[in-house]
């Protein structure tokens, strides 16, 4: 089972991160999956979607839960039947979800260098001006955070209506310190965040809480 690590953040907050190792057979044995959540994951045309879908099952029952315990909103945020708050995430070889008894958002992201080509989409001046003066290793890390804090962010925040670009802001931040601090300012929200960051082989994990 490679459930990768266990992060406790604090006494109310921890991060799951699964490495997707398996196929899809694998990874349908050990889990009991509602009817509903059955033919949601057969009707997935991408099996890297499917195994994805199915490590987050996995990573539910490492901490405590099962697939009856996930609900979701008419945004598709999901919720605990328990009232804890949960955020989801996967990409590629890597799962990863986060419990907390507070509001809280993750997201991870493969460092690739064609995240410098569509920068200009989802970051702003500021953002653009700290991270363009970086050799091309760090400016690609960088701006993977910062897409990765946003993506968090939105998450937390459960609105459609919200702009990467206009209303989400990340302030200049040490990759060596491994976290920093992000805004979310339009017509429905305003609030502060903190986020923390983490590299796991070739991929950014981004969590963010209130």
């Amino acid at each position: 089972m490679p459930l990768d690590r266990i992060i406790t953040v604090n006494a109310s907050t921890q991060v799951f991160i699964w490495k997707i190792a398996e196929d899809f057979d694998s990874l349908i044995q050990g889990i009991e999956l509602l009817e509903t959540t059955r033919q949601r994951l057969l009707g997935m045309k991408s099996v890297s979607h499917q195994c994805g879908f199915l490590s987050i099952r996995h990573l539910l029952k490492a901490a405590g839960y099962s697939d009856s315990d996930l609900q979701y909103d008419e945004n598709g945020k999901p919720h605990l039947v328990d009232g804890k708050h949960i955020s989801i995430t996967h990409s590629f070889t890597y799962a990863a979800l986060i419990i907390s008894d507070h509001n809280v958002g993750i997201d991870i992201e493969m460092m690739r260098e064609k995240i410098i080509r569509i920068a200009d989409k989802f970051t702003n001046e500021q953002e653009q001006m700290f991270a363009v003066a970086n050799p091309i290793g760090e400016k690609v890390k960088q701006l993977t955070v910062i897409w990765g804090a946003k993506e968090a962010m939105y998450k937390m925040c459960n609105s459609r209506s919200l702009s990467f670009k206009s209303h989400m802001h990340v302030f200049p931040f040490n990759l060596d310190a491994q976290e920093g601090h992000c805004q979310v300012i339009s017509d429905e929200f305003s609030h502060d965040f903190t986020f923390y960051f983490l590299v796991i082989e070739n991929f950014v994990l981004v969590y963010t809480s209130l």
